[in-house]
C-alpha cells in the first residue's frame, strides 16, 4: 500500500465526517426541555417562577416576514402577591427567545 494513497483516504474521510458532522448540527434542533430551561433561568432573574410549561412540538412561526420553527410555552410568576402569566416563543434551531407576552395579571 502505498502511504500518499493511505494520507489523502484518511484526510478525505476527516473531511467528510467534519462536513457532514455540521450539516448535520445546522439542521437539528435544540430540544424543548433545553429551551424551557434556558427560559426558565431568564425568568427567575426577576423572581421565583410559580410553574411553566412548553409544547414539545416545534411549529411554523413569522415574525416580521422571516419564517421559523419554533417552540411555544409559558411561564407564571407570583410577584408581590400578584400572579403573571407570560406566554414565549423560541427559535427550535437556536433556542433564542423570538417573543414574550404577558398574558394576564390576577
Amino acid at each position: 500500500m502505498n502511504w500518499k494513497s493511505f494520507i489523502v483516504g484518511a484526510a478525505v474521510g476527516i473531511l467528510s465526517g467534519y462536513a457532514t458532522r455540521e450539516i448535520i448540527l445546522k439542521k437539528s434542533k435544540v430540544s424543548p426541555e433545553k429551551v424551557l430551561e434556558n427560559v426558565k433561568k431568564k425568568f427567575t432573574q426577576t423572581g421565583p417562577i410559580t410553574g411553566s410549561w412548553i409544547h414539545m412540538a416545534a411549529e411554523p412561526y413569522e415574525k416580521h416576514d422571516i419564517h421559523y420553527q419554533v417552540y411555544k410555552g409559558g411561564i407564571s410568576k407570583n410577584i408581590d402577591g400578584v400572579n403573571e402569566q407570560y406566554e414565549f416563543t423560541a427559535d427550535a434551531s437556536t433556542g433564542t427567545l423570538i417573543d414574550v407576552q404577558r398574558l394576564s395579571a390576577s
